[in-house]
């Protein structure tokens, strides 16, 4: 037993502090060893990390000395090649890890009171398509002719709901379909990423095959293939990318990644109804001209989940961040209150509050403007939340209740109205 004990105790310290397990020492510990050795088997089990190794180089020397010179060469080079005991690894690892993570602290109070999700050199990687002029974009997958009219079948998992669509290159909408998640989240009050992750894998193979149904194509006559790869809920994106990667190898078309952020700016720029080519007129040969909702440079609103940024937007992958949030996004904000005040968060807080606010006064509950005296575009929502919670406590105090889902229609409807006016 105590053979087992102290080889097994060998064996783990030379895996755990990657040390080569030396011929000599395995026999020493399972050879006798002299009755004046200092270190006995059953007293170098149970002694520290560094106490531990040097018994275990100690029987190695000592058998060492009953072998031919061969033996005690190798014994000796050994031994000097691991003349750092453990506990100087240990303390040298220590010691880095905690230089990182003083230094990961210093750099995070550079960035405080600035707005979130901006590139000041912070980041290792960073989004720059374009290549170094900004105009020549690949993928290793390949491109579809852009010379010519090309479709494109985009997917999008990223948070809870799964969508599809068949766009044309000239902005037109072929055919799309949308599975919804609202019945399912409403209950927990928020999204929920494993459920929306179990809902994405069931539906996805429906909306897309619907997708293409309206449009009238099969999945053979699209040119490429394009899935939404972040930001959004990592287990949520994977199972779209998986999908799209899946048709993309199947059926040779190429595969390319869309930043979900981007996709909402260029949103912007499909044209409208009344521009809107027809999607029954056939295309010619030639790239028919594109009428774009609007051209670069042009400003943006983006307000996604969890972002919140005023863009100045260059071009494709050009873009100059010209404020953003501090703290909290507006789209926290919107749920957090919707929660505060009792109402269904399944379909996103901000139509909940929309709704009950339209019977509401945005005059009546005085609330503060985030960051009405800075002199710049950035935004501040954390101390809003806080606003309303508190003008709601009063209100209750006021009215005699207990909690503010107690409170009445009318009052909700003004503290729903008062919120968004300001925000």
């Amino acid at each position: 037993m105590l053979l087992k004990m102290s080889f097994s105790a060998f064996i783990l310290s030379a895996a755990r502090w990657n040390r080569p397990i030396m011929p000599t020492g395995i026999h020493a510990l399972m050879t006798p060893l002299p009755k004046n050795n200092k270190i006995s088997r059953i007293s170098g089990r149970f002694l520290s990390p560094e106490r531990r190794w040097n018994s275990a180089i100690g029987s190695a020397n000592v058998v060492s000395e009953h072998s031919d010179e061969t033996t005690t060469a190798k014994t000796t080079a050994t031994t000097n090649e691991n003349e750092n005991p453990p506990s100087a690894i240990t303390k040298a690892t220590t010691r880095n890890k905690k230089k990182a993570l003083k230094s990961g602290r210093e750099k995070r109070r550079k960035f405080i009171g600035l707005a979130k999700a901006v590139d000041r050199g912070q980041w290792q990687n960073t989004y720059s398509p374009g290549g170094s002029d900004g105009t020549s974009f690949v993928a290793k997958s390949g491109l579809p002719d852009v010379t010519k009219p090309f479709c494109v079948l985009g997917i999008e998992s990223s948070c809870d709901d799964t969508g599809a669509a068949i766009i044309r290159s000239d902005g037109t909408i072929l055919g799309e379909s949308l599975a919804s998640q609202h019945a399912i989240h409403e209950e927990w009050g928020g999204v929920v990423p494993g459920l929306a992750k179990t809902a994405h894998e069931e539906n996805i193979d429906k909306v897309i095959q619907s997708a293409l149904k309206n449009a009238n194509m099969q999945i053979e006559d699209v040119d490429a293939i394009g899935v939404t790869v972040g930001p959004g809920l990592e287990i949520c994106l994977r199972v779209g990318c998986n999908k799209g990667r899946e048709l993309a190898m199947k059926h040779n078309k190429p595969f390319v990644g869309v930043h979900h952020l981007e996709a909402h700016i260029l949103m912007a720029r499909i044209p409208s109804e009344k521009y809107k080519n027809d999607s029954e007129q056939s295309m010619s040969d030639e790239v028919q001209s594109l009428n774009r909702a609007m051209e670069f440079p042009f400003l943006a609103l983006l307000v996604s989940g969890g972002h919140c940024q005023i863009l100045k937007c260059l071009g494709i992958g050009k873009y100059s961040i010209l404020g953003g949030t501090l703290d909290d996004s507006l789209g926290e904000a919107f749920d957090k209150t919707a929660r505060l005040l009792g109402l269904p968060v399944g379909g996103g807080g901000g139509p909940a509050v929309e709704a009950l606010a339209k019977d509401g006064d945005p005059k009546s509950v005085k609330l503060p403007i985030p960051l009405q005296k800075r002199k710049d575009c950035d935004f501040s929502y954390a101390g809003l939340k806080t606003a309303v919670r508190l003008a709601a406590e009063k209100i209750c105090v006021e009215r005699g209740v207990e909690t503010v889902e107690e409170l009445s229609h009318e009052d909700k409807a003004n503290i729903a109205a008062s919120f968004q006016h300001v925000a």
